[in-house]
């Protein structure tokens, strides 16, 4: 490789000089850390910033009350620019409510746009929506990502979102909630394998599988990592794929959400102890 190939000419007074052009930094590889902001649903957005920044987390994915799809666009842009300021980045929002209105669907595709976000979580119920759902991805060249909960809904069963994925343009992959999916009988880890390069977002999550006292099982969530989700074989399957995406901190309790520091302090070591891991 020679000097030239990183020197660019310019011009001044009449002479020829060349200055470094310096080579692109790399890209990031292997996952990323980020938080959902329905672990801080107690708080306003101006709380979320700071409990943010305070935890070094700089990618958020955002619930609607922190961060409004149909909010004024001077609202979105006022928030953004605080975001800018702190060095945070608003890198999805959802889970998403959708429906047969297409016109109602574009404002979720709007807003994505203003924000130069590349994926929108959603969970729709009806699976017509669909149809214009698929439309909108073709249109804004944005990807949807389906969001699963527990057994029962819509998407509980990963071969529900197995066949949506193959009846739909390749823009419309994964939100993969790893505790639902461990309370729900499945291993995150075959369940990630399974979808192939249709992952493009995850939650990060955990719980156990208690039995009410009617003999009922329950789904309850615990401290990430301390739970029945299988997070060494899914972190050998980032590994092995190279997924780059984001795992954001997410919890259903109450309690955690009441005072979420300790359990995202917690979180966070174990995601840095996971990636590091041979």
């Amino acid at each position: 490789m020679t000097l030239a190939k990183f020197l660019r000419p310019a011009c001044l007074a009449g002479f020829l000089l060349l200055t470094p052009v310096l080579p692109a930094a790399p890209a990031a590889t292997g996952p990323q850390l980020g938080l959902q902001t329905w672990t801080c649903r107690n708080m306003d957005f101006d709380q979320v910033v700071a409990f943010a920044v305070k935890h070094g987390i700089t990618q958020l994915q955002f619930i609607a009350k922190h961060m409004d799809p149909k909010a004024p666009k001077e609202e979105t842009l006022r928030k953004k620019a605080i975001l800018d300021a702190k060095g945070l980045k608003v890198y999805t929002f959802g889970v998403n409510g959708t429906s047969m209105n297409k016109e109602e669907n574009r404002k979720l595709f709007e807003f994505a746009k203003l924000l130069g976000i590349q994926v929108i979580i959603v969970e729709p119920k009806n699976m017509a929506e669909w149809d214009n759902l698929e439309e909108l991805v073709k249109e804004y060249d944005i990807k949807l990502a389906i969001h699963n909960h527990g057994t029962g809904t819509v998407y509980g069963d990963p071969a529900t979102v197995k066949k949506v994925l193959a009846a739909r343009d390749r823009r419309i992959g994964v939100c993969l909630d790893v505790g639902w999916v461990t309370g729900a009988g499945f291993d995150a880890a075959e369940v990630f394998r399974g979808y192939g390069d249709r992952v493009y977002d995850m939650h990060f999550k955990d719980k156990v599988v208690q039995t009410s006292a009617d003999g009922k099982k329950v789904p309850v969530d615990t401290e990430i990592g301390k739970g029945q989700s299988n997070y060494a074989g899914l972190f050998a399957e980032i590994k092995k794929s190279k997924w780059s995406g984001v795992l954001a901190i997410e919890t259903d309790s109450k309690a955690f959400a009441e005072d979420p520091n300790r359990l995202v302090a917690e979180a966070k070591t174990y995601f840095t102890q996971m990636v590091a891991k041979k």
